[in-house]
């Protein structure tokens, strides 16, 4: 296949080209740098820097023939989605709405759409694990924007015959992740504890998240570019609820430090407690997490510890 990977020089996106490359597909990353770097990428991947939202975009499918594209770029912070509204629709609705209009002009057989644990918003208790078909409520602004777009794939594919194949991520860490994200409350923690820095929680640390390696989500992706059950959502996540207080303990675990971490008033838009179902991405797309979090947390560690210690050289 000849994919185009927006956002791919990011922290999910590196993982992913990586994988892509490892199939023997041909990618082309376009990314804009705000928050991605040609660091992240292998030698030798074509890499296009630009906006979405950039008119030229256009040139970018007329020129590249894609068969398939996988939409990652976007602004992936909750707070500042609350702080600026507007942004975030500016780069999650109206970048998104920019791919999809090339997309559809230049005839790509499907979109994959990096989605949200966030479009459910906070779940009652005895609803966890959150199936796809549960009611998509966000509390923030952020989820709204992913819930839009969903809907503009659904009603492209109604018009134009656009498949695509929606995928809503849990909490995503792994290696090269920066500070910002849903997920990056294991990259802050990582790298302050490798720092020598004290841990913050914001909240009482019983919240709970469903923490999915990044190796696992790029090879949840690759399923859903391959699969033949499209036009659907679908869940990538562990199925395992783990709080902010169990996190830490096996952060102190896999660096062997004493952690007393230090607690802040919640955030606005910060959901409590979310897991996600797996089931329907285990059973159409043949995909299954691989690496537990203990095994994820000690890889991630030590990126940052390595990191660390080259910053000292």
């Amino acid at each position: 296949m000849n994919i185009l990977v927006t956002g791919g020089a990011g922290f999910i996106g590196s993982h992913l080209v990586r994988k892509l490359l490892a199939e023997g597909e041909q990618v082309t990353v376009l990314d804009n740098f705000s928050t991605g770097s040609r660091d992240n990428l292998p030698q030798g991947v074509k890499c296009i820097e630009m906006d979405v939202n950039d008119a030229a975009l256009a040139a970018v499918f007329d020129e590249g023939h894609f068969d398939a594209v996988v939409h990652l770029a976007g602004q992936t912070t909750v707070h500042i989605s609350m702080e600026s509204p507007a942004l975030d629709g500016e780069e999650n609705v109206i970048g998104s709405i920019h791919v999809l209009e090339q997309a559809r002009r230049t005839k790509v057989q499907r979109v994959i759409f990096a989605s949200t644990a966030a479009s459910y918003g906070d779940v009652a208790e005895e609803s966890l694990p959150i199936v796809e078909s549960e009611p998509l409520h966000p509390m923030s602004f952020y989820g709204l924007s992913k819930v839009t777009v969903e809907h503009y794939l659904r009603l492209y594919q109604k018009s134009f015959g656009l498949d695509f194949v929606i995928l809503r991520f849990a909490n995503v860490y792994g290696e090269r992740q920066g500070n910002g994200g849903e997920g990056g409350v294991i990259s802050i923690f990582a790298e302050r504890l490798a720092e020598g820095k004290a841990l913050a929680i914001y909240g009482d640390g019983e919240q709970t998240r469903d923490f999915i390696y990044a190796g696992d989500i790029a090879a949840g992706i690759y399923a859903a570019l391959c699969t033949e059950h499209v036009n659907h959502a679908y869940n990538l996540s562990t199925q395992t609820e783990t709080s902010l207080k169990e996190l830490v303990a096996i952060l102190a675990d896999v660096s062997g430090k004493a952690i007393e971490p230090r607690y802040f008033e919640a955030r606005s838009g910060d959901i409590y407690k979310s897991m996600l179902a797996n089931g329907r991405a285990r059973r159409a797309l043949g995909w299954a997490p691989a690496v537990s979090l203990h095994e994820g947390l000690r890889r991630t560690y030590d990126y940052f510890r390595m990191r660390a210690v080259q910053a000292k050289e």
